[in-house]
């Protein structure tokens, strides 16, 4: 992938958080960003909002429930370096919406970022199989969805990078976390193998396996098990979310990188 190339990039799950802050390190270099929400319509617009103000060549922000977002009609009509598309991706139907208006508007997606996903804390034996069914579509299932229909345009033009957001938990496994750390497992697998059947089409994909970040994500923590929880990471600190997007922007640029899972966890494993 040339370097000074304007890409395409789409983050999933990018309203806000580790997210948002890859995002805002593509448009930093200058590419074209499309941020995904799930269902929150006016935070997404206020990403859209803020990273106008790194990338400001005007932002259009599409959503399949056009009455909750608020952005004046003619910026849907015109492409541009900052988009924004609400749409849960464990619904194939709604993932394919996505990637038709990507590329009628911006292109084929160069670099996907599978970031979608939420967490769940609690014992295994006392989760509802609803809470089951939601952690393993929204971070494994949005994974896979998001990124079958990024790949035949890849494979086309035989150059593209996935990289996949996963865990710690999907390596070492998490008390209290299992499906999620099932999920990230899964993930970390989905990477390794596709990596192995798009190389010769020169497909990238890798995943970073995040460590514990100062995120929405941590908020089941309370003050006190956040700095015990700090207290037991060699670098003595959460992660900033920045650091994530420092790093893909590296992976999606070393093209000799692939079915790699690049640990970002403070020295905690």
């Amino acid at each position: 992938m040339e370097k000074n190339k304007n890409r395409v990039v789409l983050v999933t799950g990018s309203s806000r958080g580790i997210g948002l802050a890859i995002a805002s390190a593509f448009a930093a270099q200058g590419d074209t960003i499309i941020l995904n929400g799930r269902s929150d319509a006016d935070k997404l617009v206020q990403s859209v909002e803020e990273l106008r103000q790194i990338n400001p060549d005007n932002a259009a922000v599409h959503d399949d429930i056009a009455k909750h977002v608020h952005a004046a009609s003619d910026l849907l009509q015109r492409k541009h370096k900052v988009g924004g598309f609400l749409a849960d991706l464990s619904d194939y139907a709604a993932a394919q919406d996505m990637f038709k208006y990507i590329t009628s508007e911006y292109g084929p997606v160069d670099v996907l970022i599978n970031n979608a996903g939420v967490a769940y804390y609690g014992l295994f034996s006392e989760m509802e199989i609803t809470d089951i069914d939601k952690v393993l579509e929204q971070n494994l299932l949005t994974t896979i969805n998001a990124s079958r229909l990024a790949i035949p345009t890849m494979v086309q033009a035989k150059c593209g990078c996935i990289i996949n957001i996963s865990s710690i938990w999907g390596i070492a496994g998490a008390s209290c976390e299992v499906i999620y750390s099932a999920a990230k497992a899964g993930i970390i697998g989905f990477t390794k193998a596709l990596a192995k059947e798009l190389g010769p089409s020169g497909v990238r994909v890798n995943a970073v396996a995040c460590g514990a970040f100062d995120t929405r994500m941590n908020d089941n923590l309370s003050p006190d098990e956040k700095a015990d929880f700090a207290e037991s990471i060699p670098l003595g600190r959460f992660g900033h979310p920045e650091e994530v997007g420092a790093l893909a922007v590296y992976i999606a640029g070393a093209e000799y990188m692939t079915g790699q899972v690049v640990t970002l966890d403070g020295g905690l494993l």
